[in-house]
């Protein structure tokens, strides 16, 4: 999980938009963001998509279409969203949510680039998981 930075501006506004699929977030600072819930998906900041260390990130694929079913509130610093595809193990804080609105044009960059080098279509389905090794629950 992205560490709690006290620098970080703090959300006044957080707006679900189910139709468009974006998490609206407005900021202390007077920026406001619209993160599609495809990117925080692909960039949950999960052991199961990041992985225990650098290097053991799991590209994820098939996930333009995913929901927000749930967005759960952690004490005062995170919320943990829960997706249409099961996933639910990302906890974002503040300012790891002020890192994905902030770098969204470079975060997208970066996922492009790593769907060309693994030679794989951003809608590919994800291949079956082949018993992951940590426990989570």
């Amino acid at each position: 999980m992205a560490g709690l930075n006290k620098d970080t501006p703090t959300p006044e506004s957080l707006t679900v938009h189910g139709q468009s699929r974006v998490l609206e977030i407005g900021f202390s600072d007077g920026k406001t963001f619209r993160i599609p819930f495809e990117l925080m998906r692909i960039y949950s900041p999960s052991a199961e998509v990041q992985g225990h260390g650098p290097g053991q990130e799991v590209l994820q694929t098939g996930k333009r279409d995913v929901e927000l079913a749930e967005l759960e509130p952690v004490g005062n610093y995170a919320v943990k969203p829960v997706f249409s595809d099961g996933h639910d193990s990302g906890i974002f804080s503040w300012d790891y949510l002020y890192f994905l609105g902030s770098q969204q044009d470079q975060l997208w960059a970066d996922y492009e680039a790593r769907l060309k080098a693994a030679g794989v279509d951003r809608d590919a389905p994800m291949p079956e998981k082949a018993g992951h090794g940590c426990s989570t629950h």
